[in-house]
């Protein structure tokens, strides 16, 4: 079935305008002799650019009653419980689901260990259904690594470290079978669709989102086969894009929407599967922290022996993205880490099979902005319902998802606002999130994480977790705070010691570009760099010049590097868009926030196989 977007190719195919070399108009940068790099048309506006004159710009626009940014747990959710409703109450519902990935679950990254709590609420017979937890946690290891050794830590009952009655998952399968759940219902899913921008009412609420616009060459000019996105207008819009959120963060700007929490705070996670030779199905989840990591960076590492039918281990090793030290990398902290004796065990002799990164909110309940604007609320992963100690934030998203859905029903169907031609605002639905059991779980733990800051760092935060936690259940009067944004957090290079790792031997180690090969990573090459700068010249003269330049290493697939210039001498800073996995970390780490991570056309991205 094709969507709106498609049966209107007709109407919106434009022809080209006349080729104007684009390097007559402004590079945005302190300098014309500065290499122009961006060429979206998200920083250099269509209206002063004459290669689209006579363009036709016109969007075909369709009406739901709600619309979903994201098919992943929450947005699937929401859709779920939104149709479930509709069918209980006999009310005609239309619920769409945009999603930026080719399919659904195919930009789904997580080694994950899954809380069966929202599901069991929201798919009372999961389990007759068919779905996808095959590994119910037998068995809990915890551990604290120096460079030789493993020291085990008791894991005891309560504390968020405990997973007996969870399930190791292969998420994407498991999104894949959520959405087969809300197709059933009648929930209208596309796949391949990225929500680019925020449509609002005159009123100022928000009245939809619009889709990507494709066919644009790599400079900027129009395609012969370019096609002017879809609007889709709604009564609600909720947002449920992921950690970091591209619209999310103009709503925040919008609506200020973060005025009264914390910074947001973040990590990432490098993962990859891998095949067992071991002839044995575990059914362990096994978490460490330590080496190689010093005692004030935050990070720890995860591994999960899956049964699929096959010994399956996904594997993910997870760096606080407050980190001081620009020569620090993330990706080959992960590979260094492959390398300890009692993980090198259980890898030796397995194949490697998949990678992936992606960052996750790492900010606890008080990074937590407010969630319900006028035509909209965010959900899941966007604002941060990441229970950070237990590393698990499914069951909190698909949670909030159920929330927003039944705050939204009973406006959507109240008789007296069928006449309202603004956006619905909903403030129910706060109100419903803070008296649920996700903002007591989440406020519980919210002082685990800002314990790390403390001059002892990682063992601060480890003694403050047994003491506090184990003896007040996160009742104590006090909430601690966050340094600030990540972005501010490091250190000039001048003042940091170069980190030398080791050579990756391809058999337990590997280097980076041979892992993103892995994660099926694919993107139109004629097109403009999704990746896009507020000005070309900063890279170079800040980020290299002072912190000689950290995107080339927190980047976990390599699309940042610089490059000598071909014509003087001098560097440039080159990004491959091609390999960008869609982590998010360069928009999040970039110490000059400079970089603006916009969505690609539709459908690019990785493809990850049930990671």
């Amino acid at each position: 079935v094709l969507s709106p977007s498609r049966r209107c190719v007709g109407a919106l195919k434009a022809v080209q305008a006349e080729h104007v070399a684009p390097q007559v108009y402004s590079t945005r940068s302190s300098s014309s002799t500065v290499p122009r790099i961006t060429t979206h048309y998200t920083v250099y506006t269509r209206n002063k650019d004459p290669r689209w004159e006579g363009v036709e710009m016109e969007r075909f626009a369709d009406e739901a009653d709600v619309v979903i940014v994201g098919g992943g747990p929450a947005g699937l959710s929401a859709a779920i419980r939104l149709k479930q409703l509709a069918n209980q109450h006999e009310k005609e519902l239309r619920v769409c689901v945009v999603e930026k990935a080719s399919q659904l679950g195919a930009h789904t990254l997580s080694g994950a260990c899954l809380e069966p709590s929202a599901l069991s609420e929201l798919i009372p017979d999961w389990k007759e259904r068919g779905a996808p937890l095959n590994t119910p946690v037998t068995e809990d290891k915890f551990s604290i690594l120096t460079e030789k050794y493993r020291i085990p830590v008791p894991i005891l009952p309560g504390l968020p470290m405990n997973n007996h009655g969870n399930y190791l998952v292969r998420l994407g399968h498991f999104v894949r079978w959520l959405g087969e759940q809300a197709e059933e219902l009648g929930v209208e899913l596309y796949p391949g669709y990225a929500a680019a921008e925020v449509l609002f009412h005159e009123d100022g609420s928000v009245k939809g989102i619009a889709t990507n616009d494709v066919g644009i060459a790599k400079d900027g000019s129009p395609k012969d086969v370019f096609e002017r996105g879809m609007e889709l207008h709604a009564k609600v819009t909720l947002f449920g894009e992921g950690c970091h959120g591209h619209l999310a963060k103009q709503l925040y700007k919008q609506f200020n929407l973060r005025e009264n929490c914390e910074p947001q705070t973040y990590a990432i996670a490098s993962s990859f599967s891998r095949l067992e030779s071991l002839l044995s199905f575990k059914r362990r989840a096994e978490h460490s922290v330590g080496w190689p990591l010093n005692r004030n960076t935050y990070g720890g590492s995860f591994l999960y022996h899956l049964n699929e039918g096959e010994p399956l281990v996904a594997v993910g090793f997870v760096v606080g993205l407050d980190y001081t030290n620009p020569y620090l990398s993330p990706f080959r902290e992960f590979q260094r880490w492959k390398h300890h004796p009692s993980v090198m065990s259980t890898l030796e002799g397995g194949n490697r099979i998949a990678y992936g990164a992606r960052a996750l909110n790492e900010g606890g309940s008080q990074s937590i902005p407010k969630v319900t604007f006028p035509g909209g609320m965010l959900i899941g992963c966007s604002p941060g319902f990441m229970n950070v100690p237990k590393i698990k934030g499914t069951h909190t998203a698909m949670k909030s998802g159920m929330l927003a859905a039944e705050s939204a029903f009973s406006k959507i169907t109240d008789e007296n606002l069928q006449s309202e031609t603004a956006g619905l605002y909903i403030p129910e639905y706060e109100e419903a999130f803070k008296k649920s059991w996700i903002w007591k779980e989440l406020y519980s733990v919210r002082n685990i994480r800002p314990s790390f800051h403390s001059y002892f760092g990682l063992y601060g935060g480890m003694v403050y977790t047994g003491i506090f936690y184990w003896i007040l259940r996160g009742k104590e009067p006090w909430t601690l705070k966050h340094n600030g944004l990540d972005s501010a957090q490091l250190k000039p290079a001048k003042d940091c010691t170069p980190i030398e790792y080791p050579k990756p031997d391809g058999k337990i180690s590997f280097d980076l570009l041979s892992s993103v090969a892995l994660s099926g990573t694919n993107h139109e090459h004629d097109q403009p760099p999704h990746l896009t700068l507020k000005d070309d010249s900063v890279p170079v003269a800040h980020n290299l010049a002072i912190y000689d330049g950290p995107e080339q290493r927190f980047c976990p697939a390599g699309v940042y590097e610089y490059v000598p210039l071909e014509t003087s001498d001098g560097m440039r800073l080159q990004i491959n868009a091609q390999n960008c996995v869609h982590c998010k970390t360069c928009d999040i780490k970039d110490p000059s926030q400079n970089i603006n991570w916009v969505v690609p056309e539709g459908s690019g991205g990785p493809a990850y196989n049930g990671m």
